[in-house]
């Protein structure tokens, strides 16, 4: 099994602006145990921008970084269950980097690597929850009260490890469709340069990408209620349990900056479990199609 040397993990937004107040990054080493070091955060000077993540990443390619990096966002839409992405449309994509080049082509109009432009497209429109002006829109091809999931994300909800949701909701807090939309165009952006987990096998050498959900780290460090955190008590507790260090005071607590750090640290224990590297329901056109989140087993 591939061992990495440092854990990364985005925090990520699609909110369309320049600077999505959303985007945090954190990195930490690969010591566990007594005495490990803290995962940090890494500043941008101006607030991280979808772009400038997209820099990151090339830059840590071009280093061929021993890095294993998490995003908080869906790398691809349901396929399974009903063989496509949006049925009933010929021009559905029938794979996940068609899938990517698709979005990110419909979206290029948009600015700061936002994704609302395909929602301007009838037959692709209907399949999302969104909203218009002040209006929410449910389109006629949104399946129940909480749209179509992957197999992920159902498998996510039954093991209890987080209330996954899917991505053709567009609409309030807990929603993650525009941000898995517009994570998808920067897959897309990056052009193969960083291998993406379960899409490509894991490299000998060099960084990788994975799906994460914050959610598993909270509910894995122990948290049974919000899984929000706001202080650097309750997230050094969080932290602790995951085998790390105290982390460094920060200026300001937000969700998202704690959820980088937390979920790193979770992700250099996770990365060691290989059953997380072979997840039971994951097939080969499952893989292709839909991906998985790293941590669900």
């Amino acid at each position: 099994m591939r061992r990495f040397s440092q854990f990364a993990c985005f925090d990520w937004s699609g909110q369309a602006v320049a600077r999505p107040k959303g985007i945090a990054l954190a990195v930490t080493g690969p010591e566990t145990g007594a005495g490990a070091k803290a995962p940090a955060l890494v500043a941008s000077d101006t607030g991280w921008s979808r772009n400038g993540a997209l820099q990151w990443l090339r830059d840590r390619a071009a280093e061929n970084a021993d890095m294993l990096i998490g995003f908080d966002f869906s790398f691809a839409l349901p396929f399974a269950d009903h063989g496509a992405y949006f049925p009933g449309w010929t021009d559905s994509p029938g794979n996940a980097r068609a899938l990517w080049r698709r979005i990110d082509a419909l979206s290029a109009a948009d600015p700061h690597l936002s994704a609302s432009g395909l929602l301007e497209q009838d037959s692709l429109a209907r399949h999302f929850r969104y909203q218009a002006g002040r209006e929410t829109i449910t389109g006629s091809r949104f399946e129940g009260p909480l749209g179509r999931l992957r197999i992920t994300e159902h498998q996510c909800r039954r093991q209890k490890r987080g209330n996954a949701v899917s991505c053709f909701n567009l609409v309030g807090a807990a929603q993650v469709g525009k941000s898995s939309l517009t994570g998808m165009r920067v897959l897309h952006r990056l052009g193969g340069a960083i291998p993406v987990w379960p899409f490509d096998p894991v490299p000998e050498r060099g960084p990788m990408l994975v799906e994460i959900y914050t959610g598993i780290a909270a509910r894995t460090a122990g948290l049974t209620g919000p899984t929000k955190l706001r202080d650097g008590e309750s997230l050094n507790r969080a932290l602790t349990s995951l085998g790390s260090a105290p982390h460094g005071p920060l200026p300001h607590y937000d969700d998202h900056s704690t959820d980088a750090l937390l979920a790193s640290a979770w992700l250099r224990r996770a990365a060691e479990d290989p059953a997380l590297w072979q997840p039971a329901g994951l097939s080969e056109p499952l893989a292709q199609t839909e991906g998985w989140t790293f941590g669900v087993a």
